[in-house]
């Protein structure tokens, strides 16, 4: 008996304790968050696996042959990206389900009857939805990029090719320097060179095209099978091709070679071991990527690069700002809308939102606003929107 109360006082002492840690009025409400959060990371993660993956993936079991299991290590692969794109969308509906569900019950106008501000009232929401931002940032910087290139490796080798992370396909690459005039001390600064080539595989550059204009007056075009790093003589070493140098004169000359040397420097490897895709690179392989394209003149690149790497910090705090949103408008609905107004309602908002995300975005990778504003121009937007709506909430 005496062990019994022993143990019912410490358990009671336990739950004093946890009290003071997360007052009763945060519990409840995270009570009545967690739930919808669950179900709406579910949803739109379903929803959206279903459109992007699942459909291409069956049409390659039925039409090419695609194995079931490694249809099923691609889709497990792809999962992360999905979930990523869905905890912003998540975090909206969620807390328009939670906080409108309080207010068609009036527990808010309960809530604010005891002096409780609706600030007090939506900072669970907020501090749920920060939890939420650090961990989309810890999914899309450090899970997704890995997960994407093993999707692409796994399913490239289901279709019998070769694949690495030391390929790429149709690599472009531009080279400023000097441009020198032959026949004087004139120079002045440019792109000198423009290579292309159909793929990299293993180390080697196949069907390459290289453009010079490193000449004043003079252009020179090189085409070759293959072209290879040349260690011993730290150069790129071209193979099985010819040469044509057109003159200021209208003259030209061609000639054929089995093996040429050409200095374009290391970054032309670096460049084309790069993702196609910045979804697939992290924050430090995006900023490599960014040096790479700035030293080699590729303006419009590195402009996309910034842009992309800003996005990689905005996605994450998306979740905050639907989250302001989302207990804004919950607080303030109309009763009698349900589940369905919210959901209808999150699908607006989250239609607004990346509307103004990619029309900012677009700009910025055109040069026509700074990348910096056109990542967060969004952000902001959305957060004084979000602190007015939970004005006119407090009201």
């Amino acid at each position: 008996m005496f062990k019994n109360f022993y143990l019912f006082s410490r358990f009671e002492k336990l739950i004093e304790k946890q009290s003071r840690i997360l007052p009763l009025l945060d519990r409840w409400l995270l009570f009545e968050l967690l739930p919808p959060l669950f179900f709406s990371i579910a949803a739109f993660t379903v929803v959206s696996l279903s459109v992007g993956v699942i459909f291409d993936l069956i049409r390659k079991i039925v039409e090419i042959g695609l194995p079931f299991s490694i249809a099923l290590q691609i889709l497990f692969l792809k999962l992360p990206s999905f979930i990523v794109i869905s905890f912003p969308m998540a975090m909206l509906l969620s807390t328009l389900l939670a906080y409108g569900s309080l207010n068609e019950n009036s527990e808010i106008k309960a809530l604010k009857s005891l002096g409780i501000t609706i600030y007090r009232i939506v900072l669970p929401g907020l501090v749920l939805s920060i939890f939420m931002s650090f961990m989309t940032f810890i999914f899309n910087n450090n899970i997704v990029p890995t997960t994407n290139k093993n999707a692409e490796i796994v399913l490239a080798n289901s279709l019998g090719k070769s694949f690495s992370n030391e390929e790429g396909e149709d690599i472009i690459f531009s080279k400023k320097g000097e441009i020198l005039d032959p026949y004087s001390d004139y120079r002045k600064k440019g792109v000198t060179h423009l290579f292309y080539a159909w793929k990299f595989v293993n180390g080697e550059m196949l069907d390459v095209t290289v453009i010079d204009f490193s000449k004043l007056g003079f252009t020179q075009m090189m085409k070759a099978k293959k072209g290879s790093w040349n260690n011993d003589k730290n150069n790129w070493e071209f193979f099985d091709g010819d040469i044509l140098t057109l003159s200021p004169d209208g003259s030209n000359t061609r000639t054929k070679f089995l093996s040429f040397l050409y200095p374009l420097g290391t970054e032309l490897t670096n460049i084309a071991q790069l993702p196609k895709d910045a979804n697939d690179m992290n924050i430090g392989e995006a900023n490599t990527a960014l040096r790479l394209y700035e030293a080699s003149g590729n303006i419009k690149e590195a402009r996309r690069m910034k842009v992309r790497i800003q996005e990689k910090i905005t996605l994450p705090i998306a979740c905050s700002v639907f989250a302001l949103i989302g207990c804004s408008f919950g607080s303030m609905q109309r009763k009698g809308g349900g589940r369905s107004q919210s959901f209808g309602l999150s699908i607006i908002l989250i239609l607004i939102y990346y509307i103004l995300s990619f029309s900012f975005s677009s700009l910025g990778v055109k040069g026509i606003i700074n990348p910096l504003f056109a990542a967060w121009a969004p952000v902001f937007l959305s957060m004084l929107g979000g602190g007015f709506l939970l004005k006119l909430a407090s009201k």
